[in-house]
């Protein structure tokens, strides 16, 4: 296996954790439109559809938390690559994980999809 250069792969990082930094700030503004809703709301079909997209919210920034994690304990392994290394660090190619990209996209797809559903039912609610 070849292998991909480390600045593509810190790079690749740098994005992702751009990206979950975005997908955090928007699951307060979205727990905070679910709670306006909570609060005009008492009907049992409403309260029901407010908890599944709280408990929603809560595994989706779970999930982004272990991610977060994930990278940076990649990005360890970049670091101790360059100090093992350091005059090798512009040519160094290093093993890539794929599974951390498929995650990111799968990650994406869910978040991206819960937020419309959930778009769908503020929309019907407020």
């Amino acid at each position: 296996m070849e292998g991909i250069k480390m600045e593509v792969l810190h790079q690749e990082h740098l994005e992702w954790l751009n990206k979950l930094d975005f997908y955090k700030d928007d699951i307060a503004i979205l727990k905070r439109r679910i709670e306006e809703v909570a609060a005009k709301n008492t009907g049992h079909d409403v309260m029901a559809m407010i908890e599944h997209f709280q408990n929603q919210l809560i595994i989706q920034r779970n999930e982004l938390d272990e991610f977060r994690h994930a990278i940076k304990e990649h990005e360890n392994e970049l670091e101790a690559a360059v100090k093992s290394n350091p005059t090798a660090t512009n040519r160094q190619r290093l093993s890539d994980d794929p599974m951390l990209r498929t995650r990111m996209e799968r990650y994406e797809t869910i978040f991206n999809e819960l937020r419309m559903e959930l778009y769908r039912f503020l929309s019907k609610s407020l």
